[in-house]
């Protein structure tokens, strides 16, 4: 059971404010995922679609291991690689700067990259845009150079996001080729797109995800069917229903708690373990507490350093200043007096 929250911060300091927040009741929060359970075998190749918003995006960059899902344990055999519009291009590098970079992120050494940087080039086919900033490309251009590093990657999983929906048909037939022979080895996909044309010439299977939960998943036919029905449904309602449609889902989203997860875990059978995930972008109590008090640590160090004096004079006169107050106190004013002036 896989599930995405996240934290709606209003402004950038609320995320400093909240480390030190010992409850997180005051702050809004939004479930883009709500208990997606899929299983996937070895030469599947799986559709996600949806409307806008759904979650599809978001699932597919739990599955590519870019973000970490917040619930739900994910176990999947082999290496995986997203193919997105720009997905991991730097920019300020050239075409040919970046494909070595992805390559060597993804384990291999300089003399494998350099095996495969023709074929790489050759499938992308963007000519001498190749040695220029990926920032100049337009998107058709940084969808082929993303497409052409990934599937030369030779992943187990294989994560195409939206990535065929720009580009030629010349370049789209040789996307669809590589796809069925990746099919044909035995390697699973996971393909992201709108259109159900290329999800029904593709897919064995489709998840149709609706606003964080998964409605239905089966064969492509049957689902696409019943997807083409509420889009159909969907269409024909007037602007304001449409409106109101969305915003009553998008509300779910964020009054969902943990709470209604525990019952969707119990409905379908699911341990305490399906309400654990991994702990990365977590903190826990112990965790903020030793944090605030390194921090202050530091700032009564620093400004003891500031100052240009060590830790021990500062209390040795601490030490002194207390024993000429008890001092004082004990002399008279005349003994004072007779002490010091007299």
């Amino acid at each position: 059971m896989i599930t995405k929250e996240y934290d709606l911060y209003k402004k950038k300091s609320d995320k400093i404010k909240a480390l030190f927040k010992f409850s997180e009741k005051s702050i809004p929060h939004f479930w883009g995922l709500r208990g997606i359970d899929l299983k996937v075998y070895p030469g599947e190749a799986v559709g996600l679609i949806g409307i806008n918003g759904s979650g599809k995006s978001t699932l597919s960059n739990i599955l590519a291991g870019i973000i970490p899902q917040t619930t739900g344990q994910m176990t999947i055999q082999g290496e995986t690689s997203i193919i997105a519009i720009g997905a991991g291009l730097k920019p300020q590098l050239t075409g040919l700067e970046n494909i070595r970079l992805k390559c060597l992120m993804t384990g291999l050494t300089n003399e494998q990259v350099d095996e495969i940087l023709p074929d790489i080039t050759e499938f992308a086919d963007i000519g001498d845009f190749v040695n220029q900033p990926v920032k100049n490309y337009s998107s058709g251009m940084r969808s082929r150079l993303g497409f052409a590093i990934a599937v030369h990657n030779n992943p187990d999983v294989l994560i195409i996001d939206e990535a065929l929906s720009v580009g030629d048909d010349t370049f789209y037939q040789k996307c669809v080729d590589r796809i069925l022979q990746f099919k044909a080895e035995g390697k699973t996909i996971f393909f992201v797109s709108h259109s159900l044309n290329q999800v029904k010439k593709l897919c064995d299977k489709v998840a149709w995800i609706h606003y964080g939960e998964l409605r239905e998943y089966g064969e492509t036919e049957e689902v696409v069917e019943h997807y083409n029905e509420f889009i159909k449904w969907f269409r024909a309602l007037p602007e304001q229903e449409k409106k109101e449609y969305q915003n009553g889902y998008k509300e779910k989203q964020k009054e969902f708690s943990v709470d209604d997860l525990k019952e969707i875990a119990s409905e379908r059978g699911h341990g305490k373990s399906a309400l654990r995930g991994p702990s990365i972008g977590t903190m826990s109590l112990f965790t903020k507490i030793a944090l605030l008090f390194m921090i202050v640590a530091l700032v009564v160090f620093g400004t003891i350093h500031v100052k240009g004096r060590s830790f021990k004079s500062y209390f040795a006169e601490e030490e002194t200043s207390k024993l000429d107050k008890q001092i004082g106190h004990n002399l008279s004013s005349e003994q004072i007096y007779e002490t010091f002036i007299g």
